[in-house]
């Protein structure tokens, strides 16, 4: 990756979602804003959850698009966004973290790996959701550009 794929303003906090589908819509927004995909493959995010969940437990979901939509990312990128309140993303699956991700060929699985390793680690989670806004935010995740 030539480029960085998690910039500063990809992260926000606190989201202002407060269901399942605008916390994807709130990812998604932010991935079109920076010009990563197109609308079509936001529209694929909301699918590809009505399929199978993008839960991955410590409070993290990362909502992608389905394989179909690989044509709608233009770059590499993803967001991070951090809620207040925890999101109810399922039976009883409480989301804080929402990573949206756009992976160009196969780099979506290299950025899920450098995402995972991040949060299967329960001390860096603590600091995911103690941040005190998106600065120490982007300084905590921003491993991922490595």
């Amino acid at each position: 990756m030539t480029q960085d794929v998690l910039t500063r303003d990809l992260v926000v906090a606190p989201g202002t979602a407060r269901t399942k589908e605008e916390a994807i819509r709130e990812a998604g927004a932010l991935l079109v804003g920076c010009g990563s995909v197109t609308p079509a493959y936001v529209d694929a995010m909301a699918a590809r959850e009505q399929l199978v969940s993008t839960y991955m437990g410590s409070w993290l979901a990362i909502p992608h698009g389905t394989d179909e939509s690989k044509g709608d990312i233009v770059a590499s990128a993803l967001c991070l966004i951090r809620y207040d309140e925890p999101i109810e993303w399922g039976a009883g699956q409480p989301v804080r973290v929402v990573v949206g991700i756009a992976g160009v060929g196969e780099e979506h699985l290299s950025i899920l790996s450098k995402i995972a390793l991040i949060f299967s680690d329960p001390t860096e989670v603590e600091k995911v959701l103690a941040a005190a806004g998106p600065d120490e935010l982007y300084a905590l995740i921003q491993q991922v550009n490595e």
